[in-house]
């Protein structure tokens, strides 16, 4: 679906952000939507229309990747990002090909509103001491049971990056018992036994994921035009 926020598609708003990037070599939407590919060309931008039966926004980016075969890295950058921060795409870009033992990235922020905690719409990561990933969930993670921890809860943020090979290594399996139950396709890669990385960044980008959260990104983006 073709959705506008301040005049302008949804995906235009992600696609101006990533526009801003200085360490990306080239920016493709990848849909299913027929309109979507019509409003990208309205705008300037380079699209690829793919399957309509991927099980997962990652497996989409697969089928796109496969189209230019010399990127070697990738980012995925949800269309439903409008505040999405170009620095935390390049951070993320530049983790990717500075270590190549880093197969798989993503980002998450703070929680400052303890109501987003037990929001399933929010979903919560937790990771180790060396920043890769334990879990995520849309579940309160982790479960505050001694206050004195002082644990920080982290919203995940929707950016992935990954090494090529393993993009290709990612779509090989096939959904996995916790990415359907959860509905959150990076636990394919948990449960097949390669952690994330994840950076931590204050750059908070809230997805689109509600009305309510549609009101709000549109009332931000109209103030910063004002």
């Amino acid at each position: 679906m073709l959705h506008l926020i301040a005049g302008k598609p949804l995906v235009q708003h992600t696609w101006e952000r990533c526009q801003a990037c200085l360490e990306v070599d080239d920016i493709i939407i990848a849909t299913d939507h027929e309109k979507i590919v019509e409003a990208a060309a309205s705008f300037g931008a380079k699209a690829v229309l793919t399957s309509p039966d991927h099980p997962s926004g990652t497996d989409r980016i697969a089928e796109a990747a496969g189209m230019f075969p010399e990127h070697e890295w990738i980012i995925n950058v949800q269309g439903d990002e409008p505040l999405i921060s170009p620095a935390l795409i390049d951070q993320l870009a530049i983790q990717l090909r500075q270590d190549r033992l880093i197969r798989m990235i993503t980002a998450a922020a703070p929680i400052q509103d303890e109501k987003q905690v037990a929001d399933p719409n929010v979903v919560k990561v937790v990771f180790d001491v060396n920043g890769d990933s334990l879990y995520f969930s849309r579940s309160p993670l982790p479960f505050v049971r001694n206050v004195d921890a002082g644990v920080t809860h982290y919203r995940h943020l929707g950016i992935y990056g990954f090494q090529r090979d393993f993009l290709r290594q990612f779509v090989s399996w096939p959904p996995s018992r916790l990415e359907m139950t959860e509905s959150l396709e990076q636990l394919r890669s948990l449960e097949n036994g390669t952690r994330l990385r994840v950076v931590l960044t204050d750059e908070l980008s809230p997805g689109v994921d509600t009305l309510e959260q549609a009101v709000a990104i549109e009332n931000h983006l109209r103030s910063r035009s004002v």
